[in-house]
C-alpha cells in the first residue's frame, strides 16, 4: 500500500514537472517559416519587421486601402502563422478597413523565446508603432481566441476605438483549469493572462462575438465577462456555431460589419 502511494506520488510530481517543462508544446502551434518565405495574398501589402531591443524580430504585414476608415490591428490565436492568417484581411480590408497583423515570437518568420510578457511588450511596441501611422481614434483592436487577452492587455493600456473580442476566454487561466483542475495551475501555468481584470481598465466600448456550441473556448466565459462588466461589454452570441467555424454563420459577419461601422464618441 505504501508502495503504490509513493508510486502514485512520484507520478503525479512527473505530471506536473512536463506540465511546467513542456506546456508550451501544449499551447502553441507554431508554423516556421523561413526568412526566404514569400506571402502571397490576392490584395496589395506590405510586410515588416520590427528589431526588439532584446534581440528578438517580430514579422508583421500591413494592407491598405484608399481613403481608409482606420485600421484594425488582429491579434490572432496560437496556431499557425501570417502565412495562414494573412486571409482574414479581406473581411476587413472589403469594409474600407486597413489591416495589421503581426505573428508571434516562434511563429512564421519571427524569431526570439516567447514568454507572456515579451508578447504583452510586443504587442504594445507595434500598437505605438500603429499611433505613429494612425490617429490613434482610428484603430480598431480584434483579438481572436488566444489573441483577445492579448488585445484587451494591450487596449488596458491605451484608448483604442473599438476592442472587438472573437471568441475570448474569462482568463487564461479560468480556460485550463477546466481540464487540468487536479495540477496546482496556479505554481505551474506561466501563461495566465487576466483578460476579466484587464477589461475593467479598458475605456472603449467593447464587443464579444461567440459561438453557443464552442467546446475549446466555452461560450460560457464570455457571459461571465459580460456580467461582469455589463455597462462597457456588448455580447453577440452566433447561434449552432463553433470554435473553429465562425465565418461559416452569415449571422458573424452581419455583427462583424455592424460593429466595425459604429461611429467613434465624440470627446467631451
Amino acid at each position: 500500500m505504501e508502495a503504490a502511494l509513493i508510486t502514485l506520488a512520484l507520478v503525479y510530481v512527473g505530471i506536473c514537472l512536463a506540465f511546467y517543462f513542456f506546456q508550451h508544446y501544449g499551447f502553441f502551434r507554431p508554423e516556421i517559416l523561413s526568412g526566404a518565405f514569400e506571402y502571397k495574398y490576392p490584395f496589395p501589402f506590405e510586410e515588416l519587421d520590427f528589431e526588439m531591443e532584446d534581440g528578438g524580430r517580430i514579422n508583421a504585414i500591413h494592407f491598405k486601402v484608399p481613403n481608409a476608415l482606420g485600421v484594425v490591428y488582429y491579434l490572432k490565436g496560437n496556431s499557425k502563422s501570417l502565412k495562414g492568417w494573412g486571409k482574414f484581411a479581406k473581411d476587413f480590408l472589403s469594409n474600407g478597413y486597413d489591416f495589421f497583423m503581426f505573428d508571434y515570437r516562434g511563429f512564421g518568420k519571427s524569431r526570439g523565446k516567447r514568454t507572456q510578457t515579451r508578447v504583452f511588450n510586443d504587442a504594445q511596441f507595434i500598437y505605438k508603432w500603429l499611433t505613429s501611422v494612425y490617429p490613434e481614434q482610428s484603430i480598431v483592436l480584434y483579438g481572436r481566441s488566444w489573441g483577445s487577452g492579448v488585445a484587451a492587455r494591450i487596449a488596458s493600456w491605451n484608448k483604442p476605438r473599438l476592442l472587438i473580442l472573437d471568441s475570448p476566454y474569462f482568463s487564461f487561466f479560468y480556460n485550463v483549469n477546466r481540464y487540468l483542475f487536479f495540477i496546482p495551475l496556479r505554481w505551474l501555468l506561466r501563461y495566465d493572462i487576466r483578460t476579466d481584470q484587464y477589461l475593467k481598465k479598458v475605456e472603449c466600448p467593447v464587443y464579444i462575438i461567440h459561438g453557443t456550441h464552442d467546446r475549446l473556448i466555452s461560450f460560457s466565459q464570455s457571459v461571465k465577462l459580460k456580467n461582469l462588466h455589463p455597462d462597457k461589454v456588448a455580447l453577440h452570441a452566433i447561434e449552432g456555431a463553433r470554435h473553429n467555424n465562425l465565418p461559416d454563420y452569415p449571422e458573424f459577419f452581419e455583427k462583424l460589419y455592424e460593429i466595425l461601422y459604429v461611429k467613434p464618441k465624440k470627446e467631451t
